[in-house]
């Protein structure tokens, strides 16, 4: 039972709907993956949020972006987190907060997940200053008006995004 509880806490899940994956994303996972050998990137496949890039294609393009990280997996998921957390053997939620906003829906729900799982623990990590503002709601608007987001998220993501704008018949702009 203790080495278990031990894999548990050294196993993380990093939830999210990363619609699409930014930089900022990748530099939590990237500073994690020094403190946590076993990372498990969560794709929500959230409906409530109407995601613009589908569930497959969010998850590959997380896949790609990680691919150079060891330790790092990604699987989609629908269920309540805690469920999928401990489904998963984790005893780790791992969130990132951007700024004092943040902080405060986080902190409800990381209350909530305790409630409900009393052994699986939040750790908060803050971006590196260079990503501190990257959002991917800001990332997809600046998208949608044919913006320059390449300095926002991996290639992978660029590349998606133009393909999709190419797709629509829309400007390659981005």
């Amino acid at each position: 039972m203790q080495s278990v509880l031990i894999n548990m806490k050294l196993k993380a899940i990093y939830p999210g709907t990363f619609d699409p994956v930014t930089n900022g994303h990748v530099d939590i996972i990237t500073r994690a993956a020094k403190i946590f050998p076993d990372i498990l990137v969560a794709v929500a496949n959230n409906q409530a949020k109407r995601p613009f890039l589908p569930l497959e294609t969010r998850i590959q393009l997380v896949e790609e972006a990680v691919a150079d990280l060891p330790g790092i997996r990604v699987l989609g998921f629908d269920n309540l987190l805690i469920d999928f957390v401990l489904e998963q053997n984790a005893g780790i939620i791992l969130r990132g907060l951007r700024a004092v906003s943040d902080f405060e829906y986080e902190f409800q729900l990381a209350g909530m997940n305790r409630k409900l799982s009393k052994q699986i623990e939040t750790i908060f990590l803050t971006p590196s200053e260079n990503f501190m503002y990257i959002s991917s709601t800001l990332v997809r608007e600046i998208a949608l008006l044919n913006g320059d987001i390449s300095q926002f998220v991996p290639s992978c993501v660029v590349r998606e995004l133009q393909k999709r704008q190419g797709e629509h018949g829309t400007s390659k702009n981005i």
